[in-house]
């Protein structure tokens, strides 16, 4: 479809996709895409339009307003906005890029990580990976090519892990990225070990409430709850996969003794671990 908005090139094509209820369910999935030349003049400013947007902005530069903050994008770089949220952009100059409002899933969980380590503006060394899965979304419905959703939603969940793997960040940010892996690398090691807060913060190189609060920023636990979580998982496979009793499986899973690990495994399961067997 051809765009009828004032300060768009008439030559400006979009696209609507209704997704399918498997869609909605499962996958990642776009609901607008287009090729937008901007032109200088124009300002749009909205309280919610329910999507995220991801843009590649080809040519020309933009001014990115939300959530109080006031941005300024350019030639090369991608924008990551939440349009749940009051937002508006604009152009003194006119820019070219492709865009696409995306929904899904796990939608909110990919901008909350993102934004969170990169911001709303950024770029990184090679785009081409990016700009091409956009492009392709941009092609199918452009070609009136067969829509397979489930190849959509990779196409964006490919855009978001490039961003995620390769977009850098201010330097502070910068010196954390790691520290989740580094440590659940660790943990995974020596779970069965007696695991301190101090000793997986000194591993880290932070203070104990830096790492907890950072760890969590970057997992969705806290330290604790992670080592609780690596335990548990392991005992629910050796109750279900071998002969070793109950109270051999809480020592060899890392818990002190074998009140604290039924108890824990009741408040996790809502069965005991005897029970989670027998249920098997």
């Amino acid at each position: 479809m051809l765009s009828q908005e004032e300060f768009i090139a008439a030559d400006s094509r979009y696209y609507v996709y209704s997704p399918s209820k498997n869609a909605l369910e499962m996958f990642l999935y776009p609901l607008q895409c287009g090729h937008f030349t901007y032109l200088p003049g124009y300002r749009l400013a909205r309280e919610s339009f329910d999507s995220f947007l991801l843009m590649y902005i080809r040519k020309g530069s933009l001014r990115l307003e939300t959530e109080g903050c006031v941005q300024d994008a350019g030639k090369g770089q991608l924008v990551l906005l939440d349009c749940y949220a009051r937002h508006a952009y604009s152009t003194v100059s006119g820019w070219d890029c492709l865009w696409c409002h995306f929904d899904g899933i796990t939608a909110r969980h990919w901008y909350r990580n993102i934004v969170g380590r990169v911001g709303n503006v950024f770029s990184f060394p090679d785009m081409q990976p990016v700009v091409s899965k956009l492009t392709s979304i941009y092609d199918i419905f452009d070609t009136s090519d067969l829509v397979r959703e489930p190849l959509l939603s990779k196409y964006l969940t490919d855009i978001l892990t490039s961003i995620l793997l390769h977009a850098p960040s201010d330097e502070k940010t910068n010196a954390h990225i790691g520290i989740a892996e580094k440590v659940t690398a660790y943990i995974s090691e020596h779970f069965t070990e007696n695991l301190s807060v101090s000793q997986l913060a000194s591993l880290a190189g932070l203070s104990d409430y830096h790492f907890i609060r950072i760890f969590k920023k970057q997992t969705g636990f806290t330290p604790h709850e992670y080592v609780l979580n690596t335990r548990m998982n392991m005992a629910r496979y050796l109750l279900k996969n071998s002969e070793l009793s109950v109270k051999n499986i809480c020592f060899s899973t890392g818990f002190s003794c074998e009140s604290v690990f039924c108890s824990a495994f009741k408040r996790m399961e809502g069965m005991t671990p005897a029970q989670y067997r027998e249920h098997g």
